[in-house]
């Protein structure tokens, strides 16, 4: 290994902007399994339709109605 690196012509990842975070969320395990066949319909992991969804929630800007009985 080298003592020193030259990074002066380095770029940025152009990707970055894309990349995922890890978290941590409690679902009802009736929804993961919704979700699971859903995707399997899909033919895609359930965690990227859950992923896609939320985005899509999130980019046209969808309202949560709750009613508490």
């Amino acid at each position: 290994m080298r003592d020193h690196y030259d990074f002066s012509k380095s770029v940025k990842n152009p990707y970055a902007k894309k990349l995922k975070k890890q978290v941590t969320i409690r679902l009802d395990e009736d929804t993961i399994e919704y979700f699971k066949k859903l995707a399997d319909d899909k033919d895609m992991p359930y965690q990227s339709l859950i992923n896609l969804y939320l985005r899509d929630c999130a980019q046209s800007h969808k309202d949560l109605k709750l009613e508490w009985k």
